[in-house]
């Protein structure tokens, strides 16, 4: 068995200068073509979701931006956002500043 990665996630509303909450977030692991979904919740009250474990290995992290905008009212160009990434053992932290009509990810901490 691998050893275990922890995974977490950080949006952040650009516009607003503050955290986004409710956000679905989905982990997502790739075999070959094939994404088996991990977990699943949407981001709390300060935008994060935390907590999640996996194995090493190719993911996808998948944030609902569409409908979160639509709750909103606010239209947006990016229905939802999908960020590739490698998972390690011990913890990857997957951030994502969100607005409308862009958005942006780095290497957490």
């Amino acid at each position: 068995m691998s050893d275990p990665c922890t995974v977490s996630s950080h949006v952040l509303d650009a516009v607003a200068g503050r955290p986004a909450p409710g956000v679905r977030v989905t982990l997502l692991k790739q075999e070959g073509d094939a994404l088996t979904p991990v977990a699943s919740a949407p981001t709390d009250a300060d935008g994060r979701v935390t907590g999640w474990t996996t194995t090493p290995g190719p993911h996808r992290i998948r944030f609902d931006t569409g409908a979160w905008f639509a709750a909103r009212g606010t239209a947006t160009f990016y229905p939802e956002v999908d960020i590739s990434f490698t998972a390690a053992p011990g913890h990857s932290h997957v951030p994502l500043l969100l607005s409308p009509f862009a958005y942006s990810t780095y290497r957490g901490s």
